[in-house]
């Protein structure tokens, strides 16, 4: 079998984020077949070579890799557990998905609902968090009024605020959809991003729902239901991110 960087392999094995575990070679935490490694890319090959981070042995195999879309509802949180005990993600997965290491790519706040990819490919969520691979992301938004050409126009050249100036939006009118006011696309994932943007020009988020991230569309899933991606939806996905 070919073999991999050291980094990439475990976050294939699924045990934590490409964060974390950059930074246990860094700290010489992670063996190599009995020797201590401290370059991302040095090469391994899980059938064979025996990886140990901290003393303990790491599964390279993992588990087979899952990519689910979950449409969800309003007051789940975007996250696999709470230490609050408040309704996540897992509460509401299918119970064959609940034991398994998966992991939401990117976050909705807990009042937005609409589609979430959840998945245990480490180095996808990586490259769909990350800001520079830049990933469109499509919302419907509900206003408490409608724009004015000036304050489109703000949002289409970008909002400065406290953490900066956003990317340019692209912001639409959306007539066939009663519920919902306008179709904005932004590529950042800045924490309630679109929330601070309206607001910025005194506009409240009555509702705010993603419906499309990259090429993945949320389609007529049902709210609070999962589905596994196709085996053209995956080509697709991975064939639009660049390997580590």
């Amino acid at each position: 079998m070919a073999t991999v960087s050291l980094l990439k392999a475990l976050i294939n094995a699924g045990i934590g984020s490409r964060r974390r575990l950059a930074d246990a070679i860094r700290q010489s935490r992670v063996e190599v077949n009995g020797e201590v490694i401290e370059g991302f890319n040095y090469q391994v090959n899980i059938e064979t070579d025996r990886i140990l981070i901290d003393k303990q042995l790491v599964d390279l195999k993992g588990e087979p890799l899952l990519y689910l879309i979950l449409n969800k509802p309003q007051g789940i949180l975007s996250t696999m557990k709470d230490e609050r005990g408040r309704r996540t993600v897992t509460d509401i997965l299918p119970p064959k998905y609940r034991r398994l290491r998966l992991y939401p790519v990117g976050r909705l706040d807990k009042d937005s609902t609409g589609l979430l990819l959840i998945t245990n490919d480490g180095h996808l969520t990586y490259e769909f968090t990350h800001p520079s691979f830049e990933h469109e992301k499509e919302y419907l938004v509900q206003t408490s009024t409608k724009l004015r050409p000036s304050e489109k126009r703000r949002l289409e050249q970008g909002i400065k605020l406290e953490d900066g100036l956003t990317h340019p939006a692209l912001v639409k009118e959306a007539p066939s959809l009663p519920a919902f006011t306008y179709s904005i696309t932004i590529h950042e994932g800045r924490k309630r991003q679109l929330r601070r943007m309206f607001q910025s020009i005194n506009h409240r988020v009555l509702a705010l729902k993603r419906i499309r991230l990259g090429n993945l569309n949320l389609g007529n899933l049902k709210e609070g239901h999962t589905r596994e991606l196709s085996s053209q939806e995956i080509q697709t996905l991975l064939r639009n991110n660049t390997p580590a």
